[in-house]
């Protein structure tokens, strides 16, 4: 069985037992997320879709890393003005253990 899930503005396909990294979530290791914004859920070809989202289907994650991403730079520069900007940035991110996905 698989869903199609929103979270942090970003839409992820799961499955039971995936692993995923989400924009940053309240919790800390070993808690109990539930996502409620389903958009999908299916198994083969039996395939149920939401408008937006399906009333009732849940998925269910254990949170198993809390940190942050790999830097990125923010170099911004105008020529022949003297003007160099340097900056970095390093997102927050959870990572989830999918445990169960039901629906209604």
């Amino acid at each position: 069985m698989f869903a199609v899930l929103t979270t942090g503005g970003k839409q992820y396909k799961v499955a039971q037992g995936d692993l995923i990294e989400v924009e940053k979530l309240d919790g800390n290791i070993g808690d109990t997320v539930t996502l409620e914004q389903v958009l999908m859920v299916g198994e083969g070809e039996n395939v149920e879709a939401g408008s937006p989202y399906l009333p009732g289907c849940k998925v269910i994650g254990e949170v198993t890393e809390q940190g942050k991403g790999a830097k990125v730079i923010v170099f911004k520069k105008k020529r022949r003005k003297g003007y160099r900007r340097k900056n970095g940035h390093r997102q927050l991110f959870t990572q989830l253990k999918i445990t169960e996905i039901s629906k209604k």
